[in-house]
């Protein structure tokens, strides 16, 4: 049981991250001028939680398997609830829809691979390539939220170009971290694949 270990502040730092997702979307619909440079740097506040909430807890041997499992579920929610706020508000284009459900089913089912198993007392712990996958994701979110600072809080003071060039970039990376998640998700399912079917869990 890990009873003592839920409160810990590595957890806290983990569970910090959903209500800094409010607040990044909150200030990217605000109307005053550096508001959307108060988002950028709140995501990179949030994205800073998800390398210490796993460090701390390693120095100071708060290992849990809460921690293990909030810390993979609070990432999709942090990156899959941002990258749909950005297609409302148009950062995102139309094109990407069905890559955003791309990610978002991908999410879904490892999500429920997670939960699965957890009910048999196992805890799936992020793999190298779900944490190449939550970079990519970080990189293109950081490319669109500066390029929407630049433009909206920097008009008259840098050229369009630096907003279109970071723009285009982050795009490339949201397509790069498409890939990357569906490739990690399937590596997840076929290794996996014995949770979904019933058939006897060992440990990974």
């Amino acid at each position: 049981m890990d009873n003592i270990d839920d409160v810990n502040p590595a957890n806290l730092l983990t569970l910090s991250r959903i209500p800094i997702l409010f607040g990044v979307v909150g200030f990217l619909y605000l109307p005053f001028t550096g508001a959307s440079s108060l988002a950028f740097v709140l995501f990179l506040v949030g994205a800073l939680t998800d390398w210490a909430d796993g460090y701390y807890a390693r120095k100071k041997g708060l290992v849990s398997n809460f921690g293990k499992l909030m810390d993979a579920l609070t990432d999709k929610v942090f990156m899959v609830g941002l990258f749909i706020s950005l297609l409302v508000i148009g950062v995102l284009p139309e094109w990407t829809l069905p890559l955003l459900l791309l990610i978002l089913s991908r999410e879904f089912l490892i999500t429920g691979l997670r939960l699965v198993a957890a009910s048999d007392g196992l805890v799936l712990a992020a793999e190298k390539s779900g944490k190449h996958k939550t970079v990519s994701q970080m990189v293109a979110a950081i490319l669109l939220l500066l390029a929407v600072a630049v433009r909206e809080d920097f008009p008259e003071r840098l050229p369009l170009i630096i907003g279109d060039v970071l723009h285009g970039g982050g795009l490339g990376f949201f397509v790069i971290a498409t890939l990357l998640t569906v490739s990690s998700g399937l590596q997840y399912m076929v290794k996996y694949w014995s949770i979904f079917t019933g058939s006897k869990v060992g440990k990974p």
